[in-house]
C-alpha cells in the first residue's frame, strides 16, 4: 500500500509473526469468545500493523480497539484504515492535520459471482468496463475501489454508502479511479462539506487487487 498513498500516511504491512501477535487488553475485549481462528488472526494482524503505523507517526504504543460497528477506533487526531484478505493485511494512519480521511482495500484478483457483481456495478459501469483490456477481472477492481471509497466516506459522514451510491471511472493506464457520489447522498449527509467525489489509485500484482484513497483537508 505504500506505493498507493502519499508520504504523509504511515503504512504497515503484516509479516509472518503479526497474525499471532499479542493484543492489548482493550483490543482483546473486542473479540468474542466464539470468534473463529480466521477472525482472530485477521484481527491480530490488523492491530499489529495499526500500532506500527501509529509508531511511525511518532505516537506512543496505543490500543486500536473496535467500535460497535467494528470500525477501528483511532487515537484523537489520527485517521486510519485497516484491510485484510487471505494472506495479506495492512494498516495506514495519518494525522488529521495532514488529511481528512484515508481508506484502502485488498482483494484476491479473481472473478466475483454474478449476484455480487449485480450488487456492486451500476449498469453504466458494466457497459464501460466491458470495453476495458482483457486479462483483468475488472469487477473485482471496482468492488475493491468501492470498498475503499466507503472507508474514506464513513468516518467523515458517519452514514452508510451503498455500492450503487458511487459511480466509478477507472483509468487503467494511470492506475487511478474517481468515484462520484450520488447527489442525493451528498445532500443528505448532514455534515459540512461532504465529499462529492473521491479519487484514488489501484494496482494489480501478485494475485491481489489493492486500492487506496485519501480525502484532502478542506
Amino acid at each position: 500500500m505504500r506505493d498507493l498513498l502519499p508520504s504523509t500516511v504511515a503504512v504497515a504491512i503484516a509479516g509472518p509473526d503479526d497474525w499471532t501477535g499479542e493484543l492489548l487488553p482493550a483490543e482483546q475485549a473486542c473479540l468474542s469468545e466464539r470468534a473463529v481462528q480466521t477472525r482472530r488472526r485477521d484481527f491480530a494482524a490488523g492491530r499489529m500493523c495499526a500500532r506500527r503505523a501509529l509508531r511511525d507517526l511518532g505516537l506512543p504504543k496505543t490500543a486500536v480497539p473496535a467500535a460497535a460497528d467494528r470500525t477501528p477506533v483511532w487515537p484523537a487526531g489520527v485517521v486510519g484504515t485497516i484491510t485484510h484478505t487471505a494472506g495479506y493485511c495492512a494498516a495506514a494512519a495519518a494525522h488529521t492535520t495532514d488529511i481528512r480521511s484515508v481508506g484502502m482495500d485488498a482483494e484476491q484478483h479473481r472473478e466475483i459471482n454474478p449476484g455480487v457483481r449485480r450488487l456492486v456495478l451500476l449498469p453504466e459501469e458494466e457497459a464501460a468496463y466491458a470495453r476495458l483490456p482483457s486479462g483483468t477481472w475488472w469487477p473485482v477492481v471496482l468492488f475493491s475501489a468501492k470498498e475503499t471509497v466507503y472507508k474514506v466516506w464513513y468516518p467523515v459522514v458517519r452514514s452508510w454508502l451503498d455500492f450503487h451510491d458511487a459511480r466509478l471511472d477507472l483509468d487503467p493506464d494511470a492506475g487511478t479511479f474517481t468515484a462520484r457520489i450520488a447527489p442525493a447522498r451528498v445532500d443528505a449527509a448532514g455534515v459540512d462539506d461532504p465529499p462529492a467525489s473521491i479519487t484514488g489509485r489501484f494496482v494489480i500484482a501478485d494475485g491481489l487487487v489493492r486500492t487506496a484513497a485519501t480525502l484532502p483537508l478542506r
